[in-house]
Parts: C-alpha cells; structure tokens; sequence
C-alpha cells in the first residue's frame, strides 16, 4: 500500500490523483467536527495552490508533493497558536534532514525549509472558521528536475541528486509536527522555542525583510521573542518577506 508508514500516523488519510489547492480542500473539509486531528489530504498535481502572501505555487504533475494536514488544537493556549507554523517548519525541517545527512538543512523565518540556503519546501497555515483547528499546507519539491525550480534560490530532492522516499518523509513530518503540538499544548511557547530557534537559520544572519506596508527593515536577525516574532536589530517583526544577506559572527 502507497504511503503505508505515513497512513498509519495520520489521523484520516485521502489521497487524490489532481485538486486546485489541498488547503482549500482541507479546509472547507474541516467543518465536519468528525474529522480527527492529523487528517491528511494528498496530492503529487496540485494546479492551484498558494503560498505566503497569496503568491501562487505551481508545479509540474509529479514533481513535488502537496500535504495539507487538519489540526485540532484545543489544548493549545490561544497565546501560544501564532507558534503552530513555526512548529510546522521545524518538522518539515526535521523529516527533510533524516533524508539528507550530511546537508545544511534548516528554516528560513518563519518556515521555509531550506537545503544548503535554496527552499526545498514552503509552509501555509491557514484558519478553517474554528478557532481550535488549522489546516498546514506544504509543497516539497521531490522529483522536480532542476531546470524546472521557479527561481534560482529553490532546490528539489532530484536537483540534490537524491530521491525522497515520500513515504518516510511525510510519517516523520506528521509524527514531528503532532510531538511539537502536544509540547505546545503541555506548556505553551517555551514548549517548542529552543526547537524551532534551533532549526532557524535566519538567525545571526543580516536580512532584508519586506514588511506589510511596502517598507524594507534591513539588519541583524538577532533571536526569536516569546511570540515568535523575529528580532532584527530592535524591532519585532511578526510578518514579512525574509531575505538573507549574508552570514555574521
């Protein structure tokens, strides 16, 4: 059976050969309170999907993998949820490294999974109407040929000359992301910070960020704050277009 391991963590599990957007799916899905945490919905063709910023996403069919996976957050303390999507980066983070030893595997503020400095993956979280559920979106590039990587920055698992074994990489995924939520649950953010700043490699680096109101804060990215908002110089910043610059001492 495809998926075996996978399946067997995933709370419910639905596969589909095509679909515009697996969060778009997922969510409108997630009004049935039936639905169990860790359900997934599937896809290696996904024709309308979105990242960060409302930018579109778009992949040749069989090049990467779109996961979208529900989860029920009732336990999490509502001022600890804006962690969730970090939470999410470093699992994604971790079930990429367990495939690629040896390789610089880390996440760019707040939850680009980067391999060597090029994104491999990228992370939505979107929210479904309920406040304790939330649906994680990822597109990992695994057999993307690397004259179709969207931009010279992004990277693939095929790019890497490495296969993915998809398999194993989303049941690590699930198995991380739902272990990080249950310490998120058990004792808020400093349940899952020393994890996430550790898996973070925007920090210690000089970024440019690109904030909401079309201004540019260019400095040093110094640490992450109790609410996850990025430190860089002496302001916080809780959303914007991360680039990095360079490496510092």
């Amino acid at each position: 059976m495809e998926f075996e391991r996978a399946r067997g963590v995933a709370g419910a599990w639905r596969q589909v050969e095509s679909t515009g957007s697996t969060n778009a799916d997922l969510v409108a899905a997630a009004a049935d309170a039936s639905l169990p945490h860790l359900s997934v919905l599937l896809t290696r063709d996904q024709r309308a999907g979105r990242g960060r910023l409302d930018r579109v996403w778009q992949a040749p069919a069989d090049s990467a993998l779109a996961v979208s996976v529900l989860v029920r957050v009732p336990e999490v303390p509502p001022a600890a949820r804006g962690w969730i999507p970090l939470a999410a980066g470093a699992a994604m983070a971790h079930a990429v490294a367990a495939q690629l030893p040896g390789r610089g595997v880390g996440v760019k503020w707040p939850n680009d999974v980067l391999v060597d400095g090029r994104k491999i993956c990228g992370i939505l979280a979107e929210g479904t109407g309920d406040p304790d559920a939330v649906v994680i979106g990822s597109g990992v590039n695994t057999a993307m040929a690397a004259e179709d990587l969207p931009v010279p920055t992004a990277t693939s698992f095929a790019a890497l000359g490495e296969s993915c074994d998809e398999d194993a990489l989303v049941a690590d995924y699930l198995a991380e992301l739902d272990r990080l939520l249950g310490a998120l649950a058990a004792s808020g953010a400093p349940g899952v910070h020393g994890v996430v700043a550790e898996r973070c490699v925007t920090i210690g680096r000089e970024v440019a960020v690109s904030l909401p109101d079309g201004s540019t804060l260019r400095g040093r990215a110094r640490a992450l704050d109790a609410e996850g908002r990025l430190l860089v110089g002496d302001r916080a910043v809780s959303a914007g277009d991360v680039v990095h610059a360079r490496a510092v001492g």
